[in-house]
């Protein structure tokens, strides 16, 4: 295909007249071309088909794929033809509007043509989003014919077209394509299986799994689904049912080869104990039954379904078949490790207590794997998380929070509760119950961990500021250093259990996520997938670091994105975003919340850590508690304006924000705090901490983290004071509220009531609900007319255009 200067693609398209009732004419005077292709008459057996058709020429149009290859480009006004055959061809474009597109386009010349707009059939009226759209046309034209083509498109925009694929970021590059989702390595990390998640465009999604060589990246085989690793032995397990019952086979990698590993085992998720000589099973047990139509609630949590079904451990062993039940009663169970030579069982049971903070609370367990005799660590622990094995079994690494084992991890003093959503490691010595704080002086907040066999370090991510990265700590000096991986957000990894290997995956902050493989004695990394093919033709602008001192002396960090055709003597309009929940804004890349995204449509982006954000150390993180939102507020509007200040291309009156979940709640409070924003978007917001706290399924939940201790009829001042509804009668900017009707963690009642009162208040409010949908918004259709929404809320208030606005929501006089 040629590829186009600069300027060569604005002459393309634009041959505007003056405008005419806000319309703009272009002519499209060059094509990117598939044929002429010759078409013949097919043997006529009848004068009509099937269906009492007669034969029409028009139908020999079909016969030409909308993905013919347009390898020619066509300038002239007579369209080709061959000189002895009827023939077809195709014509496209393309068209990367980052306005609403409304007009119409006209095709003058062939008696027989067809239009496309990215793959469907279109009349001459266009109502296009932003996008990267194509434009298709086949033609049929007679011998030597000397049928001209003239293409017209009258548009409220003016329309620039090009013949070069490449487009700006646009919406489906946000969820389309191939995007790499996991990475398994065999026991030895000889092979790696990777599995592949590709979307098209409309939403079809399907999957695919690689066998890869882990020295040369070389592909071995596709595989037909993920596979599951055996811990000792270089195979994997398939899972079979055959004749009623449930078979195990042992996969060779590289033969294929099968034989047989587990026959008849019972019912249940299973976990290969290290040694591969017994199973441990995961065993649901359905809880007690009411009567459907008028039941009592034995709880809070017993609003949420299955939450009385408990799960129990049981015991099977390969070698005899026996079967037996590890854990038995009322609370639930799981597994959390199996020691390295098999003989320890790491069991924790969860429950609930009411009585006082955390009302989430478990005791664990080491239980003998053979004569199942229990040694209990602790009972009614809150704060902690899950925990496993050192190498010879003689030590535990847990994680937690701060408040965890009585605050021995804690470096704030007894006055300030930490964060609950901020983790620690701790090491547990089972000889002698001595616990050692592992991360205390350590600001980055821990993630997922894995004690390696073959060198007996732990590896683990962490959130490291806005960053996500990979660390090895020493247990026994407790050193920690940092891992020379690829990328800035590192969101999963995967360790060989007897080999010096991990395979990992990582987004860089303007590229998808990429998957590697690290040799851990030579530090270095082999790239398994590139992540920049999954962004295909898109291009995409540029980030930089922008950070701030508050008025508090505290550095605020941030990061400013750019449109890739910048140009600082324009005026830009700003959309501004900040955390949901507590984890900080991290630099992963595929987010529905997309400055890339923003940036094509003419925004420039600036995106902050506020106060009360994770993996930025403990004393940071606790100022998400019991504020209600003061102070990361004051960060967000201070940081706001110091970049307006130091940044004269941002247009300090057409200022936008966004935020979901607590970021909704946020959104909401800033209004009744400042006027600097133009615009607001609130996602899934609280509008009220008193009915949050006893709504949905984790209302009271979250509570524990933000207002610890602190309850509607104890700390009125957080509750009522403190939520956006209770000061709506202050909020004057335009306000967008968008909620997924099926939400169970902020019902759509907290939306709804926020929209109450400013209706009745008079003020600019819109409240767009999504039909069938949870906290996050997962269906594909539904999430692009969400995500539209967005942007057409800001196009109306940022840019003074509502016709995204009024085309996906027209005016109705009620």
């Amino acid at each position: 295909m040629m590829k186009l200067s600069f300027l060569t693609m604005v002459a393309v398209g634009v041959f505007c007249t003056a405008p005419v009732y806000g319309q703009t004419k272009s002519e499209i005077r060059q094509f990117n071309l598939a044929g002429p292709y010759a078409v013949s008459q097919p043997v006529v057996l009848d004068t009509v088909d099937v269906q009492g058709k007669a034969f029409a020429e028009s139908s020999w149009l079909s016969a030409l794929s909308l993905t013919s290859p347009t390898d020619k480009s066509f300038s002239g006004a007579v369209l080709p033809s061959l000189t002895d055959s009827k023939s077809v061809g195709l014509l496209t474009f393309y068209v990367n509007n980052t306005d609403y597109l409304k007009g119409k386009i006209e095709v003058k010349g062939p008696r027989n043509h067809q239009l496309f707009i990215d793959g469907a059939e279109a009349s001459g009226d266009l109502s296009l989003s932003p996008e990267h759209h194509t434009f298709a046309i086949r033609y049929l034209v007679e011998p030597n014919d000397t049928d001209s083509i003239r293409v017209s498109i009258d548009a409220n925009i003016p329309v620039v077209a090009t013949l070069d694929k490449s487009h700006p970021y646009m919406s489906h590059d946000l969820f389309d394509g191939k995007r790499v989702r996991d990475m398994r390595l065999s026991a030895d990390g000889a092979y790696v299986m990777v599995a592949y998640q590709t979307t098209d465009r409309g939403g079809t999604s399907r999957w695919s799994y690689e066998l890869r060589d882990t020295k040369t990246g070389r592909l071995l085989s596709m595989l037909p689904h993920s596979v599951r690793w055996m811990p000792r032995t270089v195979a994997w397990l398939e899972e079979r049912k055959e004749n009623g019952q449930r078979n195990l086979y042992q996969v060779d990698p590289l033969t294929g080869c099968q034989s047989r590993f587990a026959s008849d085992i019972p019912e249940g998720d299973f976990t290969v104990s290290p040694t591969e000589d017994y199973l441990i099973l995961s065993v649901k047990e359905e809880g007690p039954k009411e009567d459907p139509g008028v039941f009592e609630v034995l709880e809070m949590d017993d609003r949420q379904p299955g939450w009385r079904d408990r799960t129990y451990l049981s015991r099977y062993d390969l070698a005899t078949g026996i079967s037996q039940r590890v854990t038995f009663g009322h609370k639930t169970t799981s597994l959390q490790d199996i020691s390295a030579d098999g003989t320890k069982l790491l069991v924790g049971a969860a429950y609930t207590r009411l009585s006082r903070r955390p009302t989430e609370v478990c005791d664990v367990m080491v239980v003998d794997a053979k004569t199942l005799a229990a040694d209990t660590l602790f009972v009614n622990e809150g704060f902690i998380g899950s925990g496993c094995f050192s190498p010879d079994g003689s030590q535990i690494l847990f994680s937690g929070t701060p408040e965890a084992f009585d605050r021995i991890g804690c470096q704030l003093p007894d006055s300030v509760t930490p964060s609950m959503t901020e983790n620690e490691f701790f090491l547990y010595d089972i000889a002698t119950k001595k616990i050692t704080p592992l991360t205390k002086d350590f600001d980055p907040s821990v993630g997922t961990a894995t004690w390696s066999k073959h060198d007996g370090q732990i590896y683990f991510t962490a959130e490291d500021r806005d960053y996500v990265n990979l660390f090895a700590l020493n247990p026994k000096s407790g050193a920690i250093r940092q891992l020379p991986i690829s990328g800035d957000d590192t969101y999963r990894f995967d360790m060989a259990e007897h080999a010096p290997m991990i395979a990992y995956l990582s987004y860089k902050t303007m590229e998808p996520a990429s998957g590697y493989v690290m040799n851990l004695k030579t530090k270095k990394n082999h790239t398994i997938f590139d992540g920049r093919t999954a962004l295909g033709d898109a291009q995409v602008g540029t980030c930089q670091d922008w950070d701030f001192v508050n008025s508090r002396g505290d550095k605020v960090y941030g990061r400013l994105y750019l449109p890739k055709d910048f140009d600082a003597t324009k005026k830009y309009p700003m959309i501004v975003y900040y955390y949901g929940g507590c984890s900080p804004v991290s630099r992963y890349f595929e987010s529905p919340y997309a400055p890339q995204y923003w940036n094509t449509l003419g925004y420039v982006a600036y995106i902050l850590q506020p106060s009360g954000a994770t993996g930025f150390g403990q004393e940071w993180a606790s100022r998400h508690v019991n504020t209600a939102g003061r102070g990361p507020a004051e960060d967000i509007i201070e940081g706001t304006k110091k970049i307006c200040e130091t940044h004269p291309f941002i247009d300090a009156t057409k200022i936008g924000c966004m935020g979901a979940s607590y970021g909704g709640f946020m959104t909401q409070y800033l209004q009744t705090q400042t006027d600097i924003f133009a615009a607001a978007v609130s996602h899934a917001g609280i509008a009220n901490h008193t009915s949050y706290w006893g709504e949905g399924y984790w209302g009271y939940n979250y509570s524990e983290v933000s207002m610890a201790n602190s309850y509607p009829w104890s700390h009125r001042q957080l509750y009522v004071d403190q939520s956006p509804l209770f000061n709506a009668d202050k909020i004057h900017t335009p306000l967008l509220l968008l909620h997924g009707n099926a939400d169970t963690n902020v019902p759509l009642i907290e939306s709804l009531q926020m929209f109450t009162a400013l209706k009745l208040l008079g003020r600019e409010v819109a409240l767009v609900e999504v039909e069938g949908e949870n906290h996050h918004i997962l269906d594909y259709a539904k999430r692009e007319k969400w995500l539209a929404t967005q942007m057409a809320w800001f196009a109306r208030w940022l840019k003074g255009d509502s016709t995204w606005w009024n085309a996906l929501y027209p005016k109705k006089h009620l």
